[in-house]
């Protein structure tokens, strides 16, 4: 099976009321752990590639260790950069055979994020390749991204009909108060729940609502949605690490944006604290290992069972894959 765009994806997860997860990947292991996890339970997935993660692997390892993901398991799998910052980086993952870009201007004026935004499009649409723009700013810190609270504000309804109208872009992430990182918020912006837990601020779904109104049937992204896992936190710390008020994204927040325009959602920092837990955890019980095959591959483990808790519990994706295949020839 060859890689596809997310156009089908999107269509059946728009009409279907759930969302496709986004994962980023650095390695064989972050690959294995996601695409078991979606094959075990029939659902399409999209592999990212950060700025970070090209520079750490290499862009072609990583094309390489997404298609030979494609010859073991028998689900539609998209490649996607996140957080493209230029046109040249759009265009050399488009040249290297990624099938759906982010290109980043959140950070221009609004008219020249539409006008560089345009250009990834026009060579994009070009080459059979969607594209995914930025509205609005989202806080926090992941990779090369780094914006602080101060310059973070949320996507403005009133803009987004012109600016999806004069770039073309395929889809738009919003910024509805998601954030970068595992540590989105401070501890004084949330409350506490009955059983103690720190719940953040709830995200603005009346931006959402708006934002679908002026945009009916165009396929929303949430960036920066980890739920930062408290199991995985809690693992890491009892195994010498330190994540004092390390806060996320609650997920049954996350799985009300699913059911509506929100079509993918991105997942990164739940990955790295999967992965971590598991080493950590390893090491501490096995202090005399040094094969790098026996402590990754717990990590791999907490992996593969955090994507499936996520199919199942905040994407409702599960099951998808065979009619998402039969739309892809239309798209």
């Amino acid at each position: 099976m060859p890689l596809i765009k997310t156009t089908a994806m999107f269509k059946k997860a728009y009409d279907g009321g759930f969302a496709i997860g986004a994962f980023n990947v650095n390695n064989m292991e972050i690959v294995q752990g996601i695409t078991s996890a979606a094959a075990e339970l029939n659902s399409p997935v999209i592999l990212q590639c950060s700025a970070g993660a090209r520079k750490y692997a290499n862009s072609r390892y990583l094309v390489h260790l997404v298609k030979a993901a494609l010859e073991v398991n028998d689900i539609p799998i998209a490649l996607h950069l996140d957080h493209g910052p230029d046109y040249a980086t759009c265009k050399s993952c488009i040249d290297d055979g990624f099938t759906s870009v982010m290109f980043d201007g959140s950070h221009y004026s609004f008219q020249e994020n539409i006008e560089k935004t345009r250009e990834v499009v026009e060579y994009a649409h070009a080459h059979n390749v969607v594209v995914e723009a930025e509205l609005g700013q989202l806080a926090g810190v992941e990779d090369d991204v780094n914006v602080s609270a101060e310059h973070a504000h949320y996507t403005k309804p009133e803009e987004v009909e012109e600016f999806v109208s004069k770039t073309g872009c395929d889809s738009l992430a919003i910024a509805i108060g998601t954030s970068h990182g595992a540590f989105k918020f401070k501890p004084e912006q949330c409350t506490r729940n009955a059983d103690g837990v720190l719940v953040p601020p709830e995200l603005r779904f009346d931006v959402l609502a708006e934002i679908e109104k002026k945009i009916p049937g165009f396929p929303i992204v949430l960036h920066g949605a980890s739920s930062v896992i408290p199991k995985y936190v809690k693992i890491i710390n009892d195994n010498g690490g330190k994540l004092d008020d390390a806060i996320g994204i609650p997920e049954d927040q996350l799985r009300k944006a699913a059911k509506s325009a929100v079509c993918k959602i991105n997942i990164d920092s739940d990955l790295r604290l999967a992965m971590t837990a598991g080493i950590r955890e390893h090491f501490m019980a096995h202090p005399e290992h040094f094969d790098p095959r026996q402590y990754i591959a717990p990590g791999r483990d907490y992996i593969k069972e955090l994507v499936m808790h996520k199919i199942k519990t905040v994407l409702g994706s599960e099951n998808s894959a065979a009619d998402i295949m039969a739309l892809v020839n239309e798209y």
